[in-house]
């Protein structure tokens, strides 16, 4: 079977007010990291988030390297990161001259096990980086409590989570900080870019100090610190801020979408395990992850392999982080984020994508996963795809 146009795994609708504001930022002159739509942008993030002050900056990552310098975070610290993340949260330690710690996933979530926590903390180690992963929130709770009996920070990486509720509250508000990214594929998109959210005025102040330079706010050119230039731009806020004003749209369509896949997954279960959304969550579904049972005889990267076939992209899940070259440790072993990784695909999710989009995706994953299931390993495309 073959289909003429691609099914994307992620899209940005741009579609708002997005080319409005983008306009009047070109109109105005105002297109550095000077301009209204920086002030109203965070002003809004903030407010959506519930969350007393939100910072903008050129990415998820600098978001993570600001949170950390903000927090103090040196060379003699370690900060307790998911083996199973993107490398951003573990690179942002390193960039403040510390290390990270790694910890195992609960099988469910695919975010930090908190049971595992204790065994973890040393003399060294400073806080904790909770990863909202694939847009499901970490058990916050027993990580706080932990955190606050030991005197550690807690950092929410929540760059896929825009929206995510932990217990009814946002993801955003949960901690001493929270980061967020704005990249081409997120919930809320300005191309690049990203957000701390923090509750307090003290730390609000030394984020915006840090983000321009270190420059001293009442003193033009002098600098009392070392800080970085990780300034977003008053277009990107200019989308960003368009963007935002859809997020209530972009969740629901997500969630729709959501509930389509698992309607019409269901009956592979046999092959597949689904994504879950625990009691005391909201998924935002930034993505559609599905996780390849131990049972099913076939191997998850001929799955990808024949999906790609038919022109629907997918992505693995991310490498844990002791696998990769920076990180590592051959004598490390984290059994779920290993099991994880090995065997889950990430599936085409975005507004853009209609209900026919998503009656294909899943009927060729049916084709592929009857079709594989067993068979030797070998060129697997040459089997028929009628």
């Amino acid at each position: 079977m073959t289909r003429p146009k691609p099914v994307a795994m992620a899209c940005p609708a741009l579609d708002g007010n997005e080319k409005k504001y983008v306009l009047e930022c070109l109109d105005s002159g105002w297109i550095s990291s000077i301009g209204r739509f920086v002030d109203l942008f965070e002003a809004a993030f903030a407010r959506y988030c519930e969350c007393n002050h939100a910072v903008s900056c050129s990415s998820g990552t600098s978001a993570l390297h600001l949170a950390l310098a903000a927090l103090d975070v040196g060379p003699e610290d370690e900060v307790i990161v998911p083996a199973l993340t993107y490398v951003a949260t573990a690179n942002a330690v390193r960039y403040c001259g510390a290390r990270p710690v790694f910890i195992d996933s609960e099988p469910r979530t695919m975010t930090l096990d908190p049971r595992l926590l204790e065994e973890c903390i040393t003399p060294r180690t400073k806080g904790i980086i909770p990863v909202h992963l694939f847009g499901h929130p970490a058990d916050m709770d027993p990580i706080n409590s932990i955190a606050r009996r030991h005197g550690l920070f807690v950092v929410e990486d929540a760059a896929e989570a825009h929206g995510a509720l932990y217990r009814g509250r946002k993801a955003g508000s949960l901690a001493d900080a929270a980061t967020f990214s704005f990249y081409g594929n997120k919930i809320v998109t300005t191309g690049e870019g990203g957000m701390v959210t923090t509750p307090s005025a003290t730390s609000c102040q030394k984020l915006r100090t840090l983000r321009g330079q270190g420059v001293d706010p009442e003193r033009r050119y002098w600098f009392p610190v070392i800080g970085y230039n990780y300034r977003m731009t008053n277009v990107a806020a200019a989308i960003g801020l368009a963007q935002l004003e859809r997020i209530d749209h972009f969740l629901e369509a997500r969630l729709r979408l959501a509930t389509s896949y698992n309607a019409r997954l269901s009956p592979l279960e046999e092959f597949l395990s689904l994504p879950s959304e625990q009691p005391w969550a909201k998924h935002a579904f930034w993505s559609y992850t599905v996780i390849l049972r131990d049972t099913a005889r076939f191997e998850r990267d001929d799955l990808m392999e024949g999906l790609d076939h038919d022109g629907i992209e997918t992505r693995p899940v991310f490498y844990p982080m002791h696998r990769l070259p920076p990180y590592l440790d051959e004598n490390a072993h984290y059994p779920v984020a290993e099991g994880l990784a090995v065997r889950g695909i990430s599936l085409p999710m975005h507004v853009l994508l209609t209900e026919e989009d998503v009656s294909y995706v899943t009927d060729r994953i049916r084709y592929w996963c009857e079709h594989l299931n067993g068979r030797p390993r070998r060129a697997r495309l040459a089997l028929s795809s009628q």
